[in-house]
């Protein structure tokens, strides 16, 4: 992985320089920033890989960081939160962010997360059926360009959304658990995954269907998980 790129962005010096350590030691390029208005330069300065970013800063804080980027870019974000509360992990993903990790943090699950992120971001995916154009009634995905449309107007998702989506796409009909989803899509264990899922649903939701709460594609079955309509 030694040809990516990471941006650090966190106002504490100490963090920065730890996470640069990390990360330059898996053979990584990193490049720092000390808040989200830093970030945002570098994002157009440079060719960025993934983003790892903290929440409470100065100037502009990560979860309206988090939110700017997402409108010019599509780099995966990890949220780095210090507090324990689900409000921030769940904001966070809610604007855009694909994953989050809470302070303090072990260097390995850090490391794995990044890893994790890189992979979907950079690399194909391994599901069946690749490199096919799917249509369910005017929802379309390409998998060989990783574009989604609904009735030709093209849909921006975020990698982790766009995942999900190909995932229900390809097996159209069947099923998923909330762990399933999270155990195929983020390629880890499910622990306690509900919120992390369910928020990326509903972004999914708000992009993809006319009417999100009454949805024509994404439907929930109740007790079971989710499913694409065929």
């Amino acid at each position: 992985m030694n040809t990516y790129t990471i941006l650090v962005v966190d106002d504490e010096k100490e963090i920065r320089d730890a996470i640069q350590i990390y990360l330059k030691n898996e053979g990584l390029t990193v490049i720092t920033a000390q808040d989200g208005v830093e970030a945002l330069e570098y994002i157009q300065e440079k060719e960025i890989h993934l983003i790892l970013l903290d929440i409470m800063m100065p100037r502009m804080d990560g979860i309206s960081a988090t939110f700017k980027i997402r409108e010019q870019k599509n780099i995966p974000i990890i949220i780095l939160s210090a507090k324990s509360e689900d409000t921030d992990k769940i904001l966070g993903l809610q604007v855009g962010a694909d994953d989050y990790i809470s302070k303090p943090f072990n260097p390995l699950e850090l490391i794995a997360r990044v890893k994790s992120q890189l992979r979907r971001y950079v690399t194909l995916g391994h599901y069946e059926g690749r490199n096919k154009v799917i249509d369910l009634n005017g929802l379309t995905i390409d998998q060989e360009a990783k574009e989604v449309s609904v009735n030709g107007e093209a849909v921006k998702l975020t990698p982790i959304e766009y995942k999900i989506v190909e995932l229900l796409m390809i097996h159209a009909g069947r099923v998923f658990s909330i762990a399933e989803i999270y155990e195929r899509v983020w390629n880890e264990p499910c622990y306690n995954a509900e919120n992390t899922v369910a928020v990326h649903i509903r972004k999914i939701r708000e992009k993809i269907e006319i009417d999100p709460k009454n949805p024509r594609y994404l439907k929930v079955v109740w007790g079971i998980g989710y499913k694409m309509e065929k």
